[in-house]
């Protein structure tokens, strides 16, 4: 049977025809939603039966849903039509009535711009009613969980505001959201200043009377009060200013204050309170929705830092992207990072500028963050917090983080955050801010010892090289170009000079390299150095080492004609007491050399020291040449074992990371699941056998089974830190999990190899969670040779980077990894398996377990030879 319509009126028909008429469209319809459902209101051109399937297709979640969202955006849609929807056109245009719950439908094959303009002036014509009943403004406006407003905060509370001041005309309104003891202005109407500002509850006696008394406080003008009344929004001429608690139950999450020329009448106040009653649970939902969107967009952010900041190569890129990151989540570019140099005398720096990354260091001595750095706890500032940071002051912050550094117990740096904005910052930035500094500080304190293995490389490459090239040579002009040469060629220094000194103590024997080197040399030849002035002369006098990074700040100092360097690293050269020359090196820039650089020439100043004043054993130094080498040879293999570490450590990061959310999300899904099975179970237990529905609800509970499983899945991945240890025979371990899957093997075609190693040392683990790690590797193992196959199970005592190791190694000769997945295999949630039928959780679970007991596994594959997992347990 089509729906019963209301009576037609001839209005509306009338614009109907003339629309249809002049737009082309096949028919027209006027569809109102009631209590959740569309009824059709007004048709043209749309027969009884049509009528039937329009209502059919508005009936449709989907469809429901899409109406929604263009009636709560306000703006005109269109969509195809399934051939068997019974309407008689390809296209659904809808066009929504402002203000009410009513929409416009219109069937046609298309419709122009033009076109669509008439419908849309129909649609504003019908606002007023014209035959039809409109919905009250509340409900139209209203959030709709179905259209996606409540996740835009700003924006549903707009739409709240607007219905209020519809209903109780004002001057001017604003909500306020209460956050701790501050309230938060999300949504202002007719205000000359939009912007949202922050206003304490405690230091306002009108704040505090709604908060203590959850009832309405007026204030009218010129009465007691009116002084304490806040500012914002105050339109000239009211007199009325009034401030209403929105309240769930005996709680008040907001306040509604709206500026009047005149006082409220009982109509009006019944009306805003039964307002602040229907929509206080929508303000709320609105903020956890808000609250939870944040809570997810920054456990993503955290989710970037394991993966993006962790493949930083040095200090400076770990810094820009932490940078980035910290200014997406925290909405400021007010950061700095203070890092502790190795020898703890320096403090290097990296702070924003014009949006560039600048570096720049400092001595510890004096230094205005120096007492931070052994501070145990962060500490959020507020109000006045240029007491704390004296940027803050250049700033004009008002709120800020100091964040502590620290790695093993040992302080590695501060992260500095500040805001313009006045408490900026909450309790939960604070614990977010903490998680990411706990995994900074590794990444620091990684990149710090990557930087100084770098830098001694290529001092250890650089000597290499100048005993190389000098070895064997008499002429001492020559050795010092060359090494003046070498130091500018490896290290891209503006000046370097190596100086030594003749018979008569005069540094009289040059050699200039790096890009101004021709310039100086000119200038110094023109000079009698027997003087012995400036920082040089003092190096040359003393045989003390000088890094100076500030010249200006220097008394020994003395700028040469044409040349003028800001920071300079001169070392002397000398045999025992015995000083025959220097080697000096300079920038233009400020802070331009790091204890890696002194360090660097003080080791050259040694090794030229002993070419100069030594040509003669040669053999002796061919001996310390290929020791060199085999240093060389060991650092290069240091670093490799350090990337693996790190990769391991991002590895760890991210499924640290994963876990912390792993366990909330399945904390927050296993009450609601385990209710949605329960009653399943009560309804299924009482349904008849012949219902026809029972089907259907045998799939919920099935679904809601599985959905459990998942759960689990992911309780188990969360809780990987609980063990209890024990010494283990990892024969014993391999031969008990044989003896479970031994039916599963036998059955699936597979013939398994077991090669045990004899008398193998005990190992402390967890015997149930290294047992699961078998189990999952040779269930995987299983997967990978559906066809049948061989399964290589064995242990062995292993060497390793110098520590003893027991190996348990899982073979198969199945389809193999593809190259591309292999490294992320890990990953939780990744799967190689086709038809939805693995989690992704089995190998995450089992890295996750391995790397808590201090081990690592190993992975070779290859497509269609099979792969090999290697289990590395330490003893």
């Amino acid at each position: 049977m089509p729906p019963k319509s209301t009576k037609t009126k001839p209005g509306i028909q009338t614009q109907f025809k003339d629309a249809l008429r002049l737009t082309a469209a096949n028919w027209a319809a006027l569809a109102d939603r009631e209590e959740g459902k569309w009824q059709i209101r007004n048709a043209k051109k749309l027969p009884p039966e049509r009528q039937s399937s329009l209502t059919r297709l508005l009936s449709e979640s989907t469809v429901d849903t899409w109406l929604c969202g263009a009636l709560s955006g306000g703006n005109s849609r269109s969509v195809s039509l399934p051939m068997q929807s019974g309407l008689g056109t390809p296209r659904l245009f809808a066009f929504p009535v402002s203000n009410t719950s009513r929409m416009v439908l219109v069937g046609a094959e298309r419709q122009s711009p033009k076109a669509q303009r008439v419908w849309r002036t129909l649609a504003s014509t019908l606002r007023a009613g014209n035959g039809t009943k409109p919905k009250a403004a509340r409900e139209a406006i209203s959030p709709d969980l179905q259209a996606g407003l409540p996740y835009d905060l700003p924006r549903s509370l707009e739409h709240i505001l607007a219905v209020f001041t519809h209903e109780v005309p004002c001057s001017s309104a604003w909500i306020a959201i209460r956050r701790g003891d501050i309230l938060d202005i999300e949504a202002v109407w007719n205000t000359d200043d939009p912007t949202k500002k922050s206003l304490p509850v405690d230091s306002n006696k009108l704040f505090q009377q709604v908060h203590k008394t959850l009832s309405e406080v007026v204030v009218l003008c010129g009465t007691p009060g009116w002084e304490s009344v806040p500012e914002v929004g105050k339109k000239r001429g009211v007199k009325v200013w009034i401030c209403l608690p929105l309240l769930i139950g005996h709680r008040m999450i907001g306040v509604l204050v709206m500026w009047r020329q005149k006082e409220v009448t009982q109509r009006e106040w019944r009306r805003l309170h039964e307002l602040t009653a229907n929509f206080a649970p929508s303000v709320e939902m609105a903020v956890t929705f808000f609250e939870m969107g944040m809570h997810l967009r920054r456990l993503g952010m955290f989710n970037d830092f394991a993966l993006t900041v962790s493949s930083a190569q040095n200090l400076e890129g770990i810094a820009r992207r932490v940078f980035d990151l910290l200014a997406r989540i925290f909405g400021t570019e007010l950061i700095t990072l203070y890092l502790l140099s190795t020898d703890a005398r320096m403090l290097r720096e990296f702070y924003n500028r014009d949006r560039r990354l600048l570096p720049r260091l400092n001595d510890l001595s004096g230094h205005p963050m120096a007492k931070f750095l052994s501070q145990p706890r962060l500490l959020r500032l507020d109000g006045d917090v240029s007491t704390e940071l004296p940027s803050a002051d250049i700033h004009q912050a008002r709120s800020g983080m100091i964040v502590p550094l620290r790695y093993r117990g040992q302080s590695v740096g501060v992260l500095t955050i500040e805001s313009v904005r006045s408490q900026a910052f909450s309790q939960y930035d604070e614990h977010l801010i903490g998680v990411i500094a706990s995994h900074l500080a590794g990444l620091v304190e990684y990149g710090r010892l990557r930087e100084e293995a770098e830098g001694r490389a290529r001092s250890l490459g650089l000597i290499h090289e100048v005993v190389q090239q000098v070895i064997g040579l008499n002429d001492k002009y020559e050795i010092a170009q060359i090494t003046a040469d070498l130091l500018s060629q490896y290290f891209d220094y503006e000046v370097t000079a190596v100086l030594l000194g003749d018979k008569q103590h005069r540094l009289t024997i040059h050699g200039f390299g790096g890009k101004f080197g021709s310039d100086i040399r000119k200038v110094v030849g023109r000079r009698d150095l027997s003087s012995y002035s400036g920082i040089t002369g003092h190096v040359f006098l003393t045989g003390e080492s000088q890094l100076v990074n500030d010249t200006r700040q220097n008394r020994l100092y003395e700028q040469l004609e044409g040349w003028n360097a800001s920071s300079e690293v001169c070392v002397a050269l000398k045999d025992n007491d015995h000083i025959f020359g220097i080697i000096d090196i300079e920038s233009s820039r400020l802070n331009a050399f790091t204890r890696n650089d002194l360090i660097a020439i003080e080791s050259l100043a040694g090794i030229l020291a002993a070419v100069v004043s030594k040509t003669d054993q040669y053999q002796r130094l061919q001996e310390a040449n290929r020791q060199l080498r085999q240093t060389q040879i060991e650092l290069k293999a240091r670093m490799e074992a350090q990337r693996a570490a790190e990769h391991r450590l991002v590895q760890t990061a991210k499924l640290a990371a994963l876990g912390e959310m792993a366990a909330g999300i399945a904390h927050e899904l296993n009450n609601p699941l385990t209710t949605v099975t329960g009653f399943s179970e009560l309804i299924l237990e009482e349904m008849p056998e012949d219902v026809s529905y029972r089907t259907e609800m045998e799939m919920v509970q099935r679904e809601a089974h599985r959905a459990g499983e998942v759960v689990r899945r992911l309780l188990d991945f969360s809780r990987q830190g609980e063990r209890t240890r024990s010494r283990a025979d990892a024969n014993e371990l391999v031969e008990d999990v044989i003896a479970l899957t031994q039916h599963l093997i036998h059955t699936s075609g597979i013939q398994l190899v077991a090669e045990l190693g004899g008398d193998l040392p005990w190992v402390s683990v967890d015997r149930n969670q290294i047992k699961q790690v078998l189990l999952n590797l040779i269930h995987n193992a299983l997967q990978a040779m559906p066809n049948g196959g061989r399964l290589y199970l064995s242990t062995a005592e292993r060497s390793r980077d110098g520590r003893r190791w027991i190996t348990m190694s899982v073979r198969d000769t199945g389809v193999g990894i593809d190259p591309k997945d292999q490294p992320r295999i890990f990953e939780p949630f990744f799967t190689t398996r086709r038809g939805g039928t693995g989690t992704g959780l089995g190998l995450s679970v089992t890295y996750g377990i391995i790397t808590d007991h201090g081990g690592f596994i190993d992975v070779e594959s290859e497509i269609g030879k099979g792969s090999l997992f290697t289990v590395w347990l330490p003893l």
